[in-house]
């Protein structure tokens, strides 16, 4: 049977059995105890605690990140993430450990990732006799608003750590837990809001010739967007433009001065991204014009999220050390999805390389179900659900080792091989 970086990893990994009920425990903390964005005070006490006995040298970043730094002689810098933010999701899951928190839950596997790394910082500063470097460990507050990793590059991050020559992060996901998907590219997309708002001439609802109707300008808007995909973008590149409100007025009677639009794009190229953009604005300047409205539209670009484009170099040397500790079959090509996370913004705040991977969460018994029903989709609660509640087991562990096998595969300072 091969083994990983001259057994390194089982080194660091042999008293994971014996930590199990710590994840549990620690995975349960978490669960019933959420914490929106940029909220995570009493998660990042627990974290940096725990980090500081463990012998890392803790700062407080970000407003409410913890970071912390295990520096274990030469050889590469690896920096591992995981975020920490909850949802205002009001949790449905029945489990004995659900959210105590009215409103609020972690429906989106924050504390999973919180557990896995914190997991995987406790045995690497076990057995620092297995390895080689310096371990870097970010507990990133605020990813579901997309603010946190830039709060941390703006508190000075790039200058208080090493600067790491990779960049890891995983994200928990409905597929069956014991899986691991990876992939190089885009994994996730990047997104951006956009508020607009179109301005008319307010009149009676009797008297519409005495007025410039924000309502019609706005709707004719709407389905014009509508071509910016089916029209201007190549078949085969791949672009989103939802429109998720659309608001003005108060009654019936009356037509307002103003109407405001909220669109959603979603785009795995920055080109793509960019085309898209003009367009939107083209086509709002261009209605604005035809409908005769009194001034410009206002609008405003806010909550972006850059698109995670996995380094191909740096993906392929992490697939093939999971291959080597899992067992391939347990490796699968990540499908790049269409929701966007913040994540890359650490990376490219150090000019590093970055693998962002996917972690299976969700009960296998549930993709046998849907095999046996001819290929029906499972009934798998998605992340964003208030029924998302991810396996414990294999899903902590498998999260705990992913972390520590990938890090291992720099600071080890060798490439995993198969052997014969």
């Amino acid at each position: 049977m091969a083994s990983l970086n001259s057994g390194a990893a089982a080194q660091v990994l042999k008293n994971l059995g014996a930590n199990s009920d710590w994840l549990e425990a620690t995975y349960q903390q978490f669960h019933a105890h959420p914490e929106l964005s940029f909220q995570e005070h009493a998660s990042g006490d627990v974290i940096a605690a725990a980090l500081s006995t463990y012998g890392f040298s803790v700062q407080r970043l970000g407003g409410t990140g913890v970071v912390g730094v295990l520096v274990n002689g030469d050889g590469a810098v690896v920096m591992s993430r995981a975020d920490m933010d909850a949802l205002p999701v009001s949790e449905a899951t029945g489990l004995p450990y659900a959210s105590t928190v009215p409103g609020v839950m972690h429906a989106c596997g924050h504390d999973v990732h919180m557990t896995a790394l914190l997991g995987a910082a406790k045995l690497m500063a076990e057995t620092q006799g297995s390895w080689s470097g310096s371990f870097i460990v970010v507990f990133q507050p605020a990813e579901e608003v997309g603010g946190g990793a830039r709060a941390l590059v703006d508190d000075g991050l790039t200058h208080k750590v090493p600067r790491p020559d990779v960049v890891l992060g995983q994200h928990v996901m409905p597929l069956p837990a014991g899986m691991l998907a990876t992939a190089a590219g885009p994994v996730l997309s990047a997104a951006d809001s956009l508020r607009i708002t179109v301005h008319g001439k307010g009149s009676h609802g009797s008297m519409p010739h005495m007025s410039v109707d924000p309502v019609v300008l706005a709707a004719s808007i709407v389905m014009k967007l509508q071509t910016i995909v089916s029209r201007e973008t190549k078949p085969g590149e791949f672009a989103v433009v939802t429109v998720g409100a659309l608001n003005a007025g108060s009654t019936a009677n009356i037509i307002p001065d103003r109407a405001t639009l909220l669109v959603n794009i979603r785009s795995y190229n920055d080109t793509v991204r960019t085309r898209v953009l003009a367009a939107i604005e083209r086509i709002v300047e261009g209605e604005c014009a035809a409908a005769g409205s009194p001034q410009p539209a206002d609008i405003e670009l806010y909550d972006q999220f850059p698109l995670t484009n996995n380094d191909a170099a740096a993906t392929e040397r992490i697939s093939e050390a999971f291959a080597v500790h899992f067992g391939s079959e347990a490796v699968t090509v990540a499908t790049p999805q269409t929701a966007s996370e913040d994540f890359s913004v650490l990376p490219n705040a150090f000019g590093a390389p970055y693998s962002y991977w996917f972690l299976g969460g969700s009960d296998p018994e549930l993709f046998v179900a849907a095999q046996d029903n001819d290929g029906a989709t499972p009934a798998v609660p998605a992340n964003h659900s208030p029924l998302f509640a991810p396996v414990m087991n294999p899903t902590l562990s498998l999260g705990v080792q992913a972390h520590v096998v990938a890090a291992l595969s720099y600071l080890d300072g060798r490439m995993p091989s198969r052997s014969n």
